[in-house]
Order: C-alpha cells, then sequence, then structure tokens
C-alpha cells in the first residue's frame, strides 16, 4: 500500500470510529434501548471502528507477506541460472524482476530503483528486508550481505540458500498437512454429521412414529 499515506490511514480509522458510533447510536435510539446499553454499545463501536482498518492493512501486509515467501525460492532459481550463464547480481536480480511473480517483483524492481539512486547493494537488500520481513527474505539478504563483505562467490551462495529454501518449504507444507485433520475435524462433527444424521434418521424416525401413531388409533 506504497499510496496510502499513514495521515490516510488514520483518517480512515477516525471516520470508521465516528461512522459506527452514531450508526449504533441511531438503532438504539431507534429501538428505545436502555442509557447503559447505549453507552456501552457506542464505546464498543467507536473502538472496532477505530481497530478494523489496522486489522485489515494487517492482514492484507501477512497476505503479502506470504506471498513473496512463496515466490523466493523461484527468484533464487533463476538468480542461479544467470550468475552461472556469467550475468553480475544486479543483471541478474533486474532479469529475474519480468519472470517472478507479485508482489516479490515489485519488491525486487524497488530495490534496484534504490541501487540505481546511489544505495549500495547491501543498503538496498536492507531496505527489502525492512519492508517485508520474513524468514526467507532475511536468510537472502543476509546471505548476500556477507558475501559482498567476505567475497564469497555469489553463485555459491545462492545455490546454497536455494536447497535451504526449498528444504524449508518443504517442511512448512509438511507440518499444514499435519494440521489439516485437526481443522477439519470441527466442520465434520458441527456440520457435516449433523445433516448426515438427519437424512439418514429422520425418515426412520418418521415411519416409527407413524407406525406407532397406528398402532394407537387401533
Amino acid at each position: 500500500m506504497y499510496t496510502t499515506t499513514p495521515e490516510r490511514l488514520l483518517g480512515t480509522q477516525f471516520l470508521a470510529a465516528l461512522g459506527l458510533a452514531v450508526l449504533w447510536l441511531l438503532l438504539t435510539g431507534v429501538g428505545g434501548a436502555q442509557a447503559w446499553l447505549v453507552v456501552l454499545g457506542t464505546i464498543g463501536a467507536a473502538v472496532l471502528g477505530w481497530v478494523l482498518p489496522t486489522f485489515v492493512v494487517d492482514s492484507r501486509a501477512r497476505k503479502r507477506r506470504d506471498q513473496v515467501e512463496r515466490g523466493l525460492p523461484d527468484l533464487i532459481d533463476l538468480l542461479v541460472v544467470t550468475l552461472e550463464a556469467g550475468l553480475s547480481f544486479p543483471q541478474s536480480l533486474r532479469l529475474a524482476a519480468g519472470k517472478i511473480k507479485e508482489p516479490l517483483s515489485s519488491e525486487v524492481r524497488l530495490t534496484l530503483q534504490e541501487q540505481n539512486m546511489g544505495l549500495t547493494l547491501v543498503e538496498a537488500l536492507e531496505n527489502l528486508l525492512a519492508r517485508v520481513d520474513t524468514p526467507g527474505v532475511r536468510m537472502f539478504s543476509r546471505s548476500i550481505a556477507q558475501g559482498e563483505t567476505m567475497g564469497v562467490s555469489t553463485g555459491q551462495i545462492m545455490r546454497n540458500l536455494a536447497i535451504e529454501l526449498r528444504k524449508r518449504q518443504r517442511a512448512y507444507a509438511e507440518e499444514r498437512a499435519q494440521k489439516a485433520p485437526v481443522k477439519i475435524l470441527f466442520p465434520i462433527l458441527f456440520l457435516i454429521m449433523p445433516a448426515l444424521f438427519i437424512v439418514i434418521l429422520l425418515p426412520v424416525m418418521i415411519r416409527i412414529l407413524d407406525v406407532l401413531g397406528g398402532g394407537t388409533g387401533e
């Protein structure tokens, strides 16, 4: 959300808090609610309106970080190929920025623009880490910074980093797969099983009631 300023976010929070508080006052005024309910509800609505925009921003930030983290192994694979082909690291980044998906592509282009404006590669990568602080980006930026400082081959660093990130993503996928049965359990218990019992048992119960009713009538 680079086009959104902090002032605009604060204004949105203020308007949301004021709007929800006024809406609650109107609803409770029409319904003739008690005074304590009106006061508590107004305070709660104002707090909710103030927190809601921040929650939306945090949710979008988490989604963006997850997308960057998932796209990072593809970026590093492209860097390994282009570096081994003889390109420099900035040239490899520029070429890879056009091949990878958003939002990682935008972050890489912004890093290159900062470097073109006078920042060193290490400083531009530190800014990337400040914008997108994920474990993968942290490993990526620090590995490049160490390689630039110690004079280690960038291609070898990228190759080792690609292997490490693939292992991390595989472990993360296995962790999510292990959590899936637990997450599925609650929908099964509270949604699927009651509907299944109704479909199976309801006709039987109706038939039993008909039989008992017929027997009683006789």
